[in-house]
């Protein structure tokens, strides 16, 4: 990724943010290489295992219980004891349950080899985020945090690839195996990043959790979490429920495996230029704009994959999907941080992130649950429909604009 958009190279002060955003991106693209591989992984284990809809739901859903309960964690111990520390753990910690999963022999350790993963991974997230938000200037700010989001479609695309040329060839359990890689970057990692100077001068380690809990939900922040609670939990369980079902829902329509896999590989590439115009455009329209728009223009996406007959609009609907999902992604991370002082920060971004996992939760089990019943898949993407034009009513009525605002 070309990081020349974001800041202009000169100063030592732009080659450190430059840096930090990297670096911070890296780990970003192994979280979503892991996620994503988990959607490819599970489509071939319900061929070699014989795995039914309901069973494939708990998997998925399980992993999103470990993120949600990982999110909370990381969120508050990260306002205690900074970001840079925890967000080290929990990349070792979601790395090494990855790694660990590809020797699972059995559908009960995989699931819980997934939950220590998701915790991880769940962690990491709002963490690196609030890390990066942290230590740009305000006029660039929500940029990078697109531009850190953006990585996450870089890791995707990489699960689509060994998917594609390597699962069919090799099994499943090599995808789990890769995701031993970031051990060792966690070792770079230690000496790439550091706190940001905002919290070690303005953070307040004395505060105790429950009070940290507490002021989110204080008069001047009440509105805030509640927007940005059902943000989270409409968009997460929208994105959960459709992505990690993709390929099996292509598997469904009547393509084969691989087949599939190429198709949605063509999908996810489409989301490195949703990011891109978010970015773009989140300096310059403002959060609540970037929010609204792409959240609608994905409902609408949603509801034309889900009724799709041809090839054509299937993959079309498909590419809008992943383009606009994406990049509402994008401008919530950016977002959320923005709406809470240094010393809760932290533990805002993480309780906003753990509650939208729950909708992660819900999500696939759901579509496992409606696919077990035969329910069209027309039927299963209205309710996604529906779902996303929530949480664009949220940020409409209840969102207060941050652009170019000093987070403090």
């Amino acid at each position: 990724m070309n990081n020349s958009i974001l800041f202009q190279s000169g100063t030592g002060r732009e080659r450190h943010q430059r840096k930090l955003l990297l670096s911070a991106g890296l780990s970003w693209l192994f979280d979503a290489m892991d996620v994503g591989m988990l959607s490819f992984i599970v489509a071939a284990l319900s061929v070699e295992w014989g795995l039914g809809p309901h069973q494939i739901g708990l998997l998925t859903a399980t992993n999103s219980i470990g993120m949600a309960a990982g999110a909370a964690a990381a969120g508050i111990l990260a306002d205690r004891y900074g970001r840079r520390a925890i967000l080290l753990w929990t990349l070792v910690i979601f790395s090494v349950a990855s790694g660990l999963s590809a020797l699972a022999g059995s559908f009960a350790v995989l699931m819980v080899l997934r939950f220590a993963a998701g915790f991880g991974l769940g962690g990491e997230l709002p963490v690196a985020s609030t890390l990066v938000s942290e230590s740009v200037p305000p006029e660039s700010r929500g940029k990078a945090v697109v531009l850190l989001e953006s990585f996450w479609a870089g890791g995707w695309i990489l699960s689509a690839l060994i998917a594609y040329f390597i699962i069919p060839h090799y099994g499943w359990r090599i995808g789990f195996a890769i995701g031993l890689v970031p051990v060792i970057y966690a070792l770079y990692l230690r000496r790439a990043i550091h706190d940001p100077v905002r919290f070690t001068t303005k953070g307040d380690q004395s505060l105790s959790y429950g009070s940290r809990i507490a002021s989110i939900w204080r008069n001047s922040h009440r509105r805030s979490t509640i927007m940005l609670w059902v943000l989270w939990f409409t968009v997460v369980l929208s994105y959960y429920g459709m992505f990690l079902w993709l390929p099996t829902v292509m598997v469904m329509k009547g393509f084969s495996l691989v087949r599939s896999f190429e198709y949605v590989l063509i999908m996810t590439l489409a989301q490195l230029p949703g990011y891109f115009t978010a970015a773009y455009l989140i300096e310059r329209t403002g959060r609540k704009f970037v929010l609204i728009t792409y959240l609608i223009l994905t409902a609408v996406c949603a509801i034309v994959f889900g009724s799709a007959t041809t090839t054509g609009v299937l993959i079309a609907a498909g590419i809008g999907l992943s383009f606009f999902n994406l990049g509402a992604w994008g401008a919530m991370y950016a977002y959320t941080p923005e709406l809470y002082p240094t010393p809760i920060r932290s533990t805002g971004v993480g309780l906003a992130a753990s509650f939208g996992r729950v909708g992660g939760v819900i999500g696939p089990y759901l579509v496992g649950a409606l696919v077990a019943r035969n329910t069209p898949i027309s039927a299963i993407f209205s309710i996604f429909f529906v779902t996303i034009l929530i949480g664009a009513a949220a940020v409409l009525l209840l969102g207060k604009e941050t652009k170019g605002i000093e987070v403090e």
